[in-house]
């Protein structure tokens, strides 16, 4: 890894914990219903019109409920790897919170060794390096048998 210091790709979007990163949401105060990306406006469950929230740090595990793969280099400002490899994509549900994050998954990991109801974590993987800093994001990685947590 370089000598760089570490920067989120994405200010706000998760904690910079590199041995247990969690995504940062929030939670409707009245409703309790959680959102990923922050939800700061409006609480967009129809059952509810509350504009308070606080801010949380999401379940950093979960199951897989779909996956797919992504054939083709992301338009900007998303920064790809040059050459452009495809990647695949996951659908995560929550642990606790029950809701689904869709996520690119670590690089070595391919559709191929993915299912349905796989457990997963969030990790942080460098996304790519600027003339000041490496600019990490989340991504998903299957658990280990150990089971992390």
């Amino acid at each position: 890894m370089s000598a760089k210091p570490l920067a989120p790709a994405i200010d706000g979007w998760h904690t910079m914990d590199m041995h247990q990163p969690h995504l940062i949401g929030t939670r409707c105060i009245d409703c309790g219903t959680y959102f990923f990306p922050k939800q700061s406006s409006y609480c967009r469950n129809p059952a509810c019109d509350s504009t308070d929230f606080e801010e949380v740090e999401l379940s950093r595990t979960g199951t897989i409920w779909s996956y797919t793969n992504a054939c083709y280099k992301p338009p900007e400002p998303f920064v790809a790897a040059d050459p452009f490899e495809p990647y695949a994509i996951a659908a995560v549900q929550l642990e606790q919170e029950q809701m689904v994050v869709l996520g690119q998954v670590v690089a070595g990991v391919g559709v191929e060794d993915l299912k349905v109801g796989m457990p997963m974590e969030l990790v942080l993987e460098t996304l790519y390096e600027d003339e000041e800093d490496t600019k990490v994001t989340w991504k998903w990685k299957p658990r280990s048998a150990s089971g992390a947590k």
